[in-house]
């Protein structure tokens, strides 16, 4: 497989929404199987490999992140108006930020299945 910027883009978000599927109901196993389709896809290396997994990572975290702040925000101004939404928006700006953290590592593990679909293209 030609090693390109399309390539390691595709791996990355094919990664991701393996990792979206299978990261709910398999937390630490779907990171590292999105992190090695993604490693898989993008080729040209472990280290390669690793990169795709890891943004495949970041960018599930980020994502959801997003939403849990929006979901929060919009909660809250649903159910108490102006105050409820500003509530609401703190305690999902707080979440979002544990979110964050726990896509990182979320991210790592993703980075590890990469370098493993890395070195299985490689060979």
């Amino acid at each position: 497989m030609k090693k390109s910027l399309g390539n390691l883009l595709l791996g990355a978000f094919i990664g991701f929404l393996v990792t979206v599927v299978l990261g709910g109901p398999l937390p630490v196993i779907g990171h590292f199987i999105g992190g090695l389709v993604a490693g898989l896809i993008a080729g040209g290396g472990m280290g390669r490999g690793a990169l795709a997994g890891f943004l495949a990572g970041i960018l599930g975290g980020i994502i959801i992140a997003i939403l849990v702040v929006i979901g929060f925000s919009a909660l809250g101004g649903i159910l108490g108006g102006a105050l409820g939404g500003l509530v609401g928006g703190v305690v999902g700006v707080v979440l979002g930020i544990f979110a964050l953290i726990f896509g990182f590592f979320g991210a790592i593990v993703a980075a590890i299945g990469g370098l493993v679909g890395g070195a299985i293209v490689r060979k």
